[in-house]
């Protein structure tokens, strides 16, 4: 279980385990207000030379392991959405790729937003890839995912 919380990424690369991670109020899954310290589980992130490490909690009641993960990047995601988003947005309007992160990346994402405004969007769908992506993450979908 995933657990979005504002972090902020300088300070967790130099404080690393000694980062001051807010606890949960409660399990996520039965609402169980004992969680345990679980360590921590490594990140990596856009920008960092080694991974970040991320605080695991446990729940004793259901087994629940909940990771703390920084507000403003997708799961199973380095690049921030922000940063997703102008990718997509510089590629629709000028035919540029971002500089700085590589191309084949950024060709997945438009690649798999395209298939995925196909898939959830109907035909009739002419707002434009920026629109679809916009859209598809008010749906509280993951627009660059490949699972559909």
């Amino acid at each position: 279980m995933i657990i979005f919380y504002a972090v902020k990424l300088k300070e967790l690369f130099k404080k690393e385990r000694n980062y001051p991670w807010q606890k949960p109020d409660s399990c996520p899954r039965c609402n169980s207000c004992r969680l345990w310290g679980h360590g921590f589980a490594e990140a990596i992130f856009d920008g960092y030379q080694r991974p970040l490490l991320l605080k695991l909690y446990r729940c004793p009641d259901c087994g629940c392991v909940i990771r703390l993960r920084p507000k403003g990047y997708f799961k199973r995601f380095q690049a921030s959405i922000e940063t997703i988003r102008s990718s997509i947005a510089l590629k629709s309007k000028k035919n540029r790729w971002l500089p700085g992160i590589s191309r084949s990346r950024q060709c997945h994402w438009f690649g798999f937003l395209s298939k995925r405004i196909k898939v959830y969007l109907t035909d009739t769908w002419y707002q434009g890839i920026v629109a679809g992506f916009d859209y598809l993450l008010q749906l509280g979908q993951i627009p660059v995912s490949r699972a559909i």
